[in-house]
């Protein structure tokens, strides 16, 4: 399936049903008042969170949804239908905006949330309404109300407790493959993740935490080089960054200036990503390369405070310190023993 992660639509909610202009006709009752019933309210236009879908793939086929219409007023007093609400579902973690304005509407974040962003219209009231004692025969009934219409778009931002940057190949792929059920596409290329993936971590006591492996961000990446924006805004919604670094091709790259140059996309796109808390995650420790590197790129971190932990993801080396760091990360001390 394809991950469709910003969509924009044309929403309506449905007009209101339109009062009835009625006249009582009952055999011996030669002088029948007003009758006519009230129209039914239009429909509301809802967003709901639900945790069965992951995109927004279905809004991309449904680019103008309406909700319903309501039924005109009847005769005898009877009052048309209500028309029908029209729920939208929508993944966890989606942000609906205003698509001129920008202006931000609603923020699901909680599995089940939903919305009202679109009333429907009023039901016009029907001639019965309007009788009076000095007016007993009103020959009008109110027009029902139109429903509201608003162009929206929508973007999803993943839900992740923990989110994985570096440049594409660097092994993020591979690491999310080995701590998680996620099996995202694997290779030594550019950009092979082209969609963000969710893997569910197991850990000790039965407790779990989500990561995201985020497509690779490069330098220029908040003006739109490589994937650009388009998944700089996954990184948001995370509690914490992993920062994977391959130093196996040093001297040809510099990992520090790639380390920098992707906090300074971060800090490009928004100002508080910058400020997030970062691991530093060394990978391909079982080439000897990196092993002998490694001591010419440790002083940097951790003169700046930052834990550094070399792994494998080939052998698994180093990752079940690793989990226990970002555990403690997440719930305190319990990632310890």
């Amino acid at each position: 399936m394809s991950f469709i992660d910003e969509v924009k639509i044309q929403v309506k909610s449905g007009d209101g049903g339109a009062g009835c202009v009625s006249f009582r006709r009952e055999k011996f009752v030669p002088r029948g008042g007003p009758d006519g019933g009230d129209g039914g309210k239009g429909g509301d236009v809802i967003f709901e969170v639900s945790t069965s879908i992951s995109t927004l793939l279905d809004l991309r086929h449904r680019p103008h949804p309406k909700a319903g219409r309501g039924r005109n007023g009847m005769g005898k007093g009877r009052h048309g239908a209500n028309g029908e609400d029209l729920r939208i579902f929508v993944p966890l973690g989606t942000v609906i905006k205003d698509a001129e304005t920008e202006e931000i509407l609603a923020d699901l974040t909680e599995p089940g949330q939903f919305v009202v962003l679109l009333k429907g219209g009023r039901g016009g009231q029907g001639n019965a309404r309007f009788a009076t004692a000095t007016h007993k025969a009103p020959r009008f009934a109110q027009p029902g109300e139109p429903g509201e219409e608003r162009r929206l778009k929508l973007e999803l931002k993943l839900m992740a407790d923990v989110g994985l940057l570096g440049l594409p190949s660097v092994g993020k792929s591979s690491f999310i493959a080995r701590v998680s059920a996620a099996r995202p596409k694997i290779a030594d290329y550019p950009f092979t993740t082209l969609k963000p993936h969710l893997g569910v971590v197991q850990y000790k006591d039965y407790r779990s935490f989500v990561i995201a492996d985020i497509p690779g961000i490069i330098e220029g990446a908040h003006l739109g080089a490589g994937l650009g924006q388009r998944f700089l805004r996954h990184v948001e919604r995370t509690g914490l960054l992993l920062h994977v670094l391959d130093i196996s091709w040093m001297p040809e790259r510099d990992p520090i200036r790639e380390y920098e140059a992707i906090n300074r996309e971060l800090r490009l796109f928004n100002p508080e990503l910058a400020e997030k808390r970062q691991i530093i995650v060394i990978n391909k420790t079982d080439l000897p390369v990196v092993m002998e590197n490694l001591p010419k790129v440790l002083p940097y971190f951790t003169e700046r405070g930052l834990a550094v932990f070399p792994i494998s993801t080939f052998t698994g080396d180093g990752i079940p310190p690793l989990l226990d760091e970002i555990a403690r990360n997440l719930w305190g001390g319990a990632g310890e023993g």
